[in-house]
């Protein structure tokens, strides 16, 4: 497979993430493999257009293609890779944090487990800002400020 770099900083659509979704979960498939694997997913999608985009993945540094025939093609990034700029992306069209929480509290699938992992990161978020704001004090003190 040709090695190429993640790019950083890179828009992904629904339909790549979708797809990144699917290489994620059985890795290495040719073109048709993918294309029926998201028809198994219940996506209504034409064989080009899965095509299309696993070659924009490949272009954008998201995903391998191979040299053999049929080619295969496999995720180059890890999940946690993606997120990172898919919720950037998101935090910039909804206005920050706080809406996208708000949005996110609101679904409905959401079970007892999310919720009190949810509050699990908050505490932490709220040790870790109260920590560096302490740090901050000190550093002032010590400067005579």
């Amino acid at each position: 497979m040709a090695k190429r770099k993640p790019k950083t900083n890179v828009e992904v659509t629904t339909g790549e993430t979708l797809l990144l979704q699917m290489l994620w979960e059985h890795g290495p498939v040719s073109l048709s493999q993918a294309h029926q694997a998201m028809q198994q997913l219940g996506e209504k999608i034409g064989y080009t257009t899965v095509q299309t985009r696993l070659e924009r993945l490949v272009g954008k540094g998201l995903a391998m293609k191979s040299t053999t025939r049929p080619a295969t093609f496999r995720a180059a990034i890890e999940p946690a890779e993606i997120s990172g700029s898919v919720i950037d992306g998101l935090l910039e069209r909804v206005a920050g944090a706080v809406p996208l929480f708000a949005q996110l509290i609101q679904d409905p699938s959401l079970s007892l487990e999310d919720v009190n992992e949810m509050k699990r990161l908050l505490a932490d978020a709220e040790s870790r800002l109260a920590d560096e704001e302490s740090i901050e004090e000190r550093t002032e003190k010590e400067n005579g400020k």
